[in-house]
């Protein structure tokens, strides 16, 4: 058993390919047309880290309750993870990208973290796992 794929809600599918490509690195695994359940054009689009078998859906929303929910799909809290292995070159290449950092980098005993936003406003932590810290 493993969690194959899950759902964020976008805004439009391009820019949300745009910043998962190209700001953090995933890999585009499919962009295809697809239909709502009532026959309307769509697209699924996944995207995943390099080496992952857990994807993401970036689902645009429809409708007005799906918009409301753009950035606030876990209420606030950071609900995603993304460990990487030089966290140094992460934050670099991020801010320069111009993400959204909430805070500056820190140590915690589980490793080195800082909470930034993706393109539709969910909190993630970047994560380095304590060990595979350089310096």
């Amino acid at each position: 058993m493993r969690v194959e794929l899950f759902s964020l809600l976008v805004d439009d599918y391009d820019q949300a390919i745009a910043f998962f490509t190209g700001v953090l690195g995933f890999e585009l695994v499919e962009d295809s047309p697809s239909l709502t359940n009532d026959g309307r054009a769509k697209r699924w689009v996944v995207v995943r880290p390099p080496g992952a078998q857990t994807g993401i859906l970036l689902a645009r929303a429809d409708g007005e309750r799906q918009r409301a929910a753009i950035g606030e799909q876990t209420a606030g809290r950071v609900g995603f993870f993304l460990r990487v292995d030089d966290f140094d070159a992460a934050y670099a290449r991020m801010s320069a990208a111009g993400v959204e950092f909430l805070g500056t980098p820190r140590t915690e005993p589980y490793g080195r973290v800082v909470v930034f936003r993706d393109i539709a406003g969910n909190k993630w932590d970047l994560l380095e796992e304590v060990g595979r810290q350089r310096g």
